[in-house]
């Protein structure tokens, strides 16, 4: 994808899209701009998306967590069911590799990680952001807000905003993604 006015009408073309920018979150500027603004000034929604973007990479509960060993000790005993708390804390940071001593025993015989989706393992760049994509529903609309890996500092998103009524999450999500990573920024 040549650059930042493409990728834009791109993202402009999904069903329901009303606005779309491509934003620094460290700068609060909107590098690109399309459509709508939700509040009539692009830099205004600019800044305040960035706000909302700079806390989710930046606080730690956002992070993943790089240490496999972190979760284990949480995890039961194979063959032990797990108590009511203990499975989401741990299945992030143990990894997919720990489900089958976490779970209990399948009757009808299953290997206990083929009844689960994959898990996510963690990115491993430091430069990438440790948050995909952030989703605010309103009364009228969603904004989804999706970090792109850079070659440089990884600082900026493109933010769109879609009509609740007309558009579809699931598919604006599915490409933004595939928007972002073909995105072209030097």
């Amino acid at each position: 994808m040549p650059g930042i006015d493409e990728c834009l009408r791109e993202v402009m073309s999904l069903p329901g899209a009303r606005g779309a920018a491509l934003v620094d979150w460290t700068s609060g500027l909107a590098l690109g701009t399309a459509g709508q603004s939700p509040v009539g000034d692009h830099e205004t929604t600019a800044a305040e998306t960035a706000e909302l973007a700079r806390a989710a990479a930046e606080y730690e509960s956002f992070a993943p967590d790089a240490s496999p060993a972190a979760g284990a000790a949480a995890l039961p005993a194979a063959g032990q069911a797990p108590g009511p708390d203990a499975l989401p804390a741990a299945l992030p940071a143990a990894g997919q590799a720990a489900l089958p001593a976490a779970l209990p025993p399948d009757p009808g015989g299953r290997p206990a990680a083929a009844l689960l989706p994959a898990l996510p393992t963690g990115g491993t760049d430091p430069k990438a952001p440790p948050v995909e994509d952030v989703i605010v529903t309103t009364r009228t609309g969603y904004h989804v807000l999706r970090f792109v890996e850079t070659t440089f500092d990884s600082s900026v998103f493109l933010h769109l905003w879609l009509d609740r009524s007309t558009g579809n999450l699931a598919l604006a999500r599915l490409r933004l993604r595939e928007l972002a990573e073909r995105l072209v920024l030097v």
